[in-house]
C-alpha cells in the first residue's frame, strides 16, 4: 500500500484523520484502518485540511461521532460521506 491519506483507529470509527496536506474536493481517498490492517477508498466532497476529519460515511443529524474508538460528540446537520467534519457540523456533548 502506498502512503495514506487519512488514517482511521477502529472499523467502528464514523470518521478519519487527514495526514496529507489539504485533500482537494473530487480526489479519490486511501484510508488505513490501523486496527484491522485494511484499507478503505471514498472520495473527497469537501476540502479536508491536514489533521481534519472526514466522514466514512453517511452521518445523521444529532448522531454520536466515534474517533479512535471513543465518542467525540454529536453532529448539529447531517454530514455526507466523504465531507469535512469540523466546529460547523460537530459539537461536544458537554454543554
Amino acid at each position: 500500500m502506498s502512503s495514506p491519506d487519512f488514517i482511521v483507529h477502529d472499523p467502528h470509527d464514523s470518521v478519519g484523520v487527514a495526514v496529507v496536506e489539504t485533500i482537494e474536493a473530487g480526489r479519490t481517498l486511501t484510508g488505513w484502518v490501523m486496527e484491522t490492517d485494511t484499507t478503505i477508498t471514498l472520495q473527497a466532497k469537501d476540502p479536508i485540511p491536514l489533521g481534519h476529519k472526514i466522514a466514512l460515511r453517511d452521518i445523521s443529524n444529532d448522531e454520536t461521532v466515534l474517533k479512535y474508538g471513543q465518542d467525540i460528540g454529536r453532529t448539529v446537520a447531517a454530514i455526507g460521506q466523504g465531507r469535512h467534519v469540523h466546529v460547523h457540523n460537530l459539537k461536544t456533548k458537554r454543554w
